[in-house]
């Protein structure tokens, strides 16, 4: 029985880390008869496994998808990838999921043998996060749109602007991207007739789905960089670019994607480019970043600066002045 059981293990384990085996090949690696290996097979199916299989000289046995999440087996680097991500996903953006992921660690972390318990507890408690404040999303929304995009059907909800008004779209979904602070779906309204960048928590009604609508040609090729490009640089009043004098690496340290839009300009300089609603505030960001950096984009700004520059040289003087006068007093 225990030789069986374990047969049905490797067996098991075999049909996951290849998509196909023919009975040959599976008799061979588990050094039994096809004979077997057709018995097995069975076995695994009442325990509801869905092993399809293919006939003639070219066909085999093939793991598919059930209707039923069956047992998995995970080698030990796929074990610990999955414990380290359910721990992060724990915490993260999405609402809703975090006690079923933390429900899901606990169960995995019972069954992990002590070799990996042991790299497993170190790495969780020697690793911090210090995330951005990130606003929650309700899986089931995003669930409901993600199967809209697959059908290619319009969906309908209430959605609440940055200035609290509610309104009712109709919009056919194309994308949902991921930016790690928050969720935005990529969207054709067809009340405005014109694409739409839409945050995800923004949506106050279950979406409903409605008739079927045939794709159009997207907006961009790269919608993460279209959607990165809407949220940056599209609401704002000023569209500031700036070459910064230090390479492109240095600068993603400090300039996550959800700020500015970064591109290399050479080995030593980083074009960046971001939307902004002041002329002042970005160059106490950009002054702050302890680099030399040229203002190409707009010319008002290069004017901003030197006008701050004036300032912070009065002021200076003014602080070396006082300071002199206490030191003679």
């Amino acid at each position: 029985m225990l030789e069986t059981s374990a047969r049905l293990l490797q067996l098991l384990s075999l049909l996951q880390i290849r998509r196909e085996w023919t009975g040959a090949a599976l008799s061979d690696r588990m050094a039994v008869t096809e004979r077997t290996v057709r018995r097995d097979i069975g076995k695994l199916r009442t325990l509801g496994y869905p092993i399809s299989a293919s006939p003639g000289v070219a066909g085999g046995y093939q793991l598919g998808a059930g209707a039923q999440l069956p047992p998995l087996l995970l080698d030990d680097g796929e074990a610990l990838a999955v414990a380290l991500g359910l721990a992060a996903v724990a915490s993260g953006p999405v609402a809703g999921i975090g006690e079923a992921s933390v429900r899901a660690l606990a169960k995995l972390e019972q069954v992990l043998p002590p070799r990996l318990r042991t790299r497993f507890a170190a790495l969780k408690g020697s690793v911090w996060t210090l995330a951005p404040p990130t606003t929650p999303v309700n899986p089931d929304c995003l669930t409901a749109i993600s199967g809209a995009i697959s059908d290619s059907r319009t969906v309908a909800f209430t959605y609440s602007g940055y200035d609290g008004d509610t309104t009712r779209r109709l919009v056919e979904p194309y994308r949902l991207v991921d930016t790690g602070r928050r969720w935005y779906l990529v969207a054709w309204d067809t009340m405005r007739e014109d694409w739409r960048t839409l945050r995800v928590d923004r949506i106050s009604s279950p979406p409903s789905e409605r008739s079927r609508y045939q794709p159009r040609a997207l907006p961009a090729k790269d919608l993460a960089e279209y959607v990165q490009r809407s949220i940056t640089r599209s609401p704002y009043r000023y569209d500031v670019v700036v070459r910064l004098h230090a390479p492109l690496a240095r600068i993603a340290e400090s300039v996550g994607p959800s700020i500015a839009q970064l591109q290399a300009d050479g080995a030593d300089c980083t074009i960046l480019r971001a939307g902004w609603d002041s002329l002042d505030i970005p160059l106490v960001h950009l002054a702050a970043l302890d680099v030399d950096f040229d203002i190409l984009e707009p010319a008002e700004m290069r004017e901003e600066a030197l006008l701050m520059a004036e300032r912070l040289q009065r002021a200076g003087n003014r602080t070396q002045t006082a300071g002199q006068e206490s030191t003679d007093s």
